[in-house]
């Protein structure tokens, strides 16, 4: 009955939901006429006479259509409604298919095609599988289904998830499938799946029936609305594909085979035993509640070895960021472009002095921006260091100087440091000292911790001046509890794993070389130097950046298209995070096939 898709179900059978303007059955029916089958028979229960309806005479000429009812659908389960149409299953080879699914229409053919008589496509596990699983051995043999009752998550890595899709000989249904399902329901009632009956012969060791895993094959189960979401981006159109994700500002978790090179984030760090430790506490950590912002500002101060007066904590360092902006609502601000935007659009647009880079690469220096800046009213200078996108770096004597030019003429400077310790000598960049802060009182440095820690999910940043009234005006803005226990517990323990940290950006680097190095051999490509965890690119050549990003969504890799952000209108401007190697490889490879 769909109950868990709320209204778009109240009147109406699962299978006549829309998925981008296309109702499911609709899609399957299409995908179906293609095969060459002799007919098909739709089991109908709840709103069936609607659903048959609807169907009407649309698919006469291209497909034969029966019907089979269940008029106790609302007391029995799915083997009973199976059990309905055995007659049916005995008179053919079989396909059969759950409703509820979107799928590719490869899988179909690919079924039908292999030669094995019996087979249920399987996928391997991944995070928003829920239902039957099983377990198969080297020869595709189903050795298992595994119900729900029966799943173990220590298991996970041997599991694949039933897709619902099955081919049947009419051998296998008449002389084994059929004869157990009566059997079954007999004994077991009606309320049952029919997974169970498939179950019972592979305990049995009787069945022929084998597994056919698919790859990168696309399909969704849709119970829910979030899975209706999920599955309308899934299979949106190219046109719409970088949209439809790119609207989530992340939670790309939700899909396993997407290749994020919009994301910027540290793919070497935290090292697994640190993982392991933070895994250890999960219970306590779920279970109890973080600690305020006295205790995690001492943490904060700890893990950068800074007073915990000159520093507090966030939510990420978004939440920092809004507070800040925010307070200068009234004052015009220095702003370089391209930059990262949460800062300007926390502005008006008669706030923002903006410089604009002369240089090709977007490159800038010190000097620079005092010239620039020179004869120009501001408030607050704003530097991104190394900037986002074009990753362009000045080095910490330099922002220095900068802050000395700032103090002379009463300007604020806010340096938003969270990429700097990608850059070369990541050991001694930051601005994140006593003495630095004491001296510059009108400095402000902003980091968050979810870039060169590798720890987004966390949602950790911190500011940090010597303006302890600024320090003492922000914490009270922030909610009580604004960070939560896990964030806690990784500040309390990172000082343990400093030394894997430096491994870890030491091997960053080597692979920003090799990247970068590989990115060059794209003859369409412009890389742009960078100091940060991203290379920004200049699309020369077959493409604009807004048909590049197209292209590489369609292989199911999500890039930056720069081309969309704040005064870059008008440039093929792209950003690619940097990966490992063996993801740094995939897009090198699908760049070259482009």
């Amino acid at each position: 009955m769909g109950k868990r898709l709320g209204e778009l179900t109240a009147n109406n059978t699962k299978c006549m939901i829309k998925v981008n303007g296309e109702t499911l059955i609709d899609r399957m029916i299409t995908q179906l006429s293609k095969l060459s089958l002799n007919r098909l028979v739709v089991v109908v229960g709840y709103e069936g006479q609607k659903l048959i309806d609807y169907i009407g005479n649309r698919y006469v000429d291209v497909l034969n259509i029966e019907y089979v009812f269940n008029p106790i659908y609302d007391k029995t389960n799915n083997i009973y409604s199976l059990a309905l149409a055995k007659d049916k299953l005995c008179e053919d080879d079989t396909l059969l298919l759950e409703s509820d699914l979107i799928f590719e229409e490869g899988m179909l053919e690919m079924l039908i095609n292999h030669p094995d008589p019996n087979l249920a496509l399987v996928a391997k596990y991944e995070t928003w599988m829920d239902g039957t699983m099983v377990r198969i051995d080297t020869d595709r043999n189903i050795v298992n289904f595994v119900p729900k009752q029966a799943f173990r998550y220590e298991d996970v890595d041997v599991y694949y998830k039933t897709v619902n899709i099955y081919k049947f000989s009419r051998d296998f249904l008449n002389n084994e499938y059929v004869p157990f399902l009566d059997a079954y329901s007999k004994v077991m009632g009606n309320n049952e799946y029919y997974e169970q009956v498939l179950r019972v012969l592979t305990i049995l060791h009787t069945s022929s029936l084998k597994a056919l895993p698919i790859t990168d094959e696309k399909w969704y189960e849709i119970d829910d609305i979030q899975d209706l979401d999920i599955a309308s981006t899934l299979f949106s159109k190219d046109e719409t594909k970088y949209k439809e994700y790119h609207k989530r500002y992340g939670g790309f978790w939700r899909f396993p085979k997407l290749l994020d090179y919009c994301y910027l984030v540290n793919p070497f760090f935290p090292s697994p035993r640190m993982k392991d430790e933070l895994r250890a506490n999960f219970d306590i950590l779920l279970t109890e509640y973080p600690s305020g912002m006295f205790v995690n500002s001492l943490l904060a101060g700890k893990y950068f070895g800074i007073n915990q007066d000159y520093v507090v904590v966030g939510n990420g360092a978004a939440e920092l960021i809004k507070i800040v902006m925010e307070s200068h609502t009234d004052d015009k601000v220095g702003v370089v472009y391209p930059t990262f935007d949460e800062y300007p659009n926390r502005l008006r647009p008669e706030q923002i002095v903006a410089f604009e880079p002369a240089s090709a690469n977007f490159s800038y220096n010190a000097d620079d921006l005092m010239t620039f800046f020179d004869d120009r009213h501001i408030s607050l200078l704003l530097l991104i260091n190394p900037d986002n996108p074009s990753g362009n770096y000045i080095s910490k004597e330099n922002v220095l100087r900068l802050a000395d030019w700032c103090g002379k003429r009463n300007v604020r400077l806010l340096v938003d440091e969270s990429f700097v310790d990608f850059a070369e000598g990541f050991g001694h960049n930051s601005l994140l000292r006593n003495d630095i802060l004491s001296k510059y009182p009108w400095l402000m440095v902003m980091k968050s911790i979810s870039k060169s820690y590798g720890v987004p999910g966390l949602r950790l940043g911190v500011f940090a001046t010597s303006d302890t009234q600024l320090i003492a005006r922000m914490k009270k803005e922030v909610s009580i509890w604004n960070i939560n226990s896990f964030a806690e517990f990784y500040l309390q323990i990172y000082n343990k794993y400093e030394k894997d940290y430096a491994v870890a950006q030491s091997k960053f680097i080597e692979e920003r070389q090799a990247f970068f190095k590989e990115l060059q051999t794209i003859p369409y490509i412009r890389v742009i130097p960078s100091q940060a965890n991203y290379f920004l690119c200049e699309v020369t050549d077959k493409y604009t950046s807004a048909e590049l990003t197209r292209k590489l969504i369609a292989h199911d890799v999500i890039i930056s298209d720069c081309g969309l952000k704040r005064n870059m209108e008008g440039h093929n401007l792209i950003r690619l995070a940097i990966r490992d190697r063996k993801d740094n490889s995939k897009l090198i490879s699908i760049l070259k096939t482009l």
